[in-house]
């Protein structure tokens, strides 16, 4: 599920590559037995920034950034509402068609499809994907090389042979994600260049809660989401006791990762250490030397409880919960069905077996 997660968040996939490598992805989430929540949550993002959002409670598609809302018109929106909708019927619907493959009836349960692209200006080489889980893990996969589905779970078996024989189907799929989401990638990155184009360097701190514990390098605040948190002990890269975290978004669209090491301060006294901050787009590195005076930290404070919880060093673990429960929010939001294709998602399918194949771009019956 962890790699759903960073997936679903931009993170993880490829930004480390290019600064000119861009991703656009949709996550579709269908729920129940989660009281007080959307049964469905369907939304937009582009180089891990949210474009759009659509629950079943609202029932309107609304973007999320100003250029998204100053560059589509009320017909765009209109559609994409209608598209979201359909598809809130056929993802409430597959979830009940999977639920009793897993001898289930009740409790809470998640039903999500992620699909989109990715291009690397420089090279021009493109990607595709597309795939579904069920309750956190992996339902089926499409594989772009045979054009057919993936089923790493018995209960997905079905599933994968239904889809397999949807030949018009897939194809469809296929040039989506070559073709079609490439094209609607490169018009969003022109209707938001200023902002996904943009570089912001990173606030860079050490942190240690006590003389004993790990010392954090926290990188905050930076754009785009590629970045490298690197110790160094002598000028070489430096591995050992080192625990890296995961790239995580800030609220105000900016990141922030830490690494942690953990050694003894005679340790770091006797020998030079170091945190190098890269971040993609930026040519500069961001240098930190261990030095008592570079920590940040409470423990030195005659006036504090030993056992008192270390404001500052709690900032960046505030920071990662907050995160954490906004990917809560996108998973629990995410039900996979394509999304109807006004001119760049899919039409969500009908549950009935009978339904046409015409078109050729819906999902089939689970």
């Amino acid at each position: 599920m962890k790699g759903f997660i960073l997936l679903v968040l931009g993170i993880g996939f490829l930004h480390c590559a290019s600064a000119a490598t861009h991703s656009l992805r949709y996550v579709y989430t269908a729920t129940s037995g989660i009281p007080d929540f959307p049964e469905f949550v369907n939304l937009g993002i582009v180089d891990g920034m949210q474009i759009d959002y659509y629950d079943s409670n609202t029932k309107r598609v609304v973007p999320k950034q100003d250029w998204m809302a100053k560059t589509e018109g009320s017909d765009y929106w209109e559609t994409e509402t209608q598209n979201s909708i359909g598809a809130e019927q056929t993802f409430k619907a597959g979830i009940d068609i999977i639920k009793p493959r897993f001898n289930q009836t009740r409790g809470v349960h998640t039903w999500m499809m992620m699909y989109g692209c990715v291009l690397d200006e420089d090279t021009g080489v493109t990607e595709g994907f597309s795939q579904f889980g069920y309750d956190g893990k992996d339902f089926v996969v499409f594989d772009q090389k045979t054009k057919t589905w993936i089923a790493p779970t018995p209960q997905a078996v079905i599933t994968k042979h239904k889809w397999d024989r949807s030949i018009g189907y897939n194809e469809n799929m296929n040039n989506y994600l070559t073709q079609t989401c490439i094209e609607w990638l490169k018009k969003y990155l022109d209707y938001g260049k200023s902002t996904l184009m943009r570089t912001v360097p990173p606030s860079v701190s050490l942190l240690q809660k006590t003389p004993s514990s790990p010392v954090t390098c926290h990188a905050t605040g930076f754009y785009p989401s590629g970045v490298m948190v690197v110790w160094k002990k002598d000028g070489q890269d430096h591995h050992e006791d080192v625990e890296n975290g995961e790239t995580l978004p800030n609220d105000d669209g900016t990141f922030q990762k830490s690494a942690h090491l953990t050694v003894t301060p005679e340790e770091w006294k006797n020998n030079k250490y170091q945190c190098v901050v890269q971040v993609t787009g930026i040519k500069k590195d961001f240098n930190t030397v261990l030095t008592e005076s570079e920590i940040q930290t409470n423990w030195g404070k005659t006036n504090r409880d030993e056992n008192e919880p270390n404001t500052i060093g709690l900032a960046p673990i505030i920071g990662v919960a907050v995160a954490l429960l906004v990917i809560v929010a996108v998973v629990v939001g995410v039900v996979m069905w394509r999304k109807k294709k006004s001119e760049k998602g899919f039409v969500p399918a009908s549950t009935s077996d009978t339904d046409s194949e015409t078109s050729g771009k819906a999902v089939q019956k689970t």
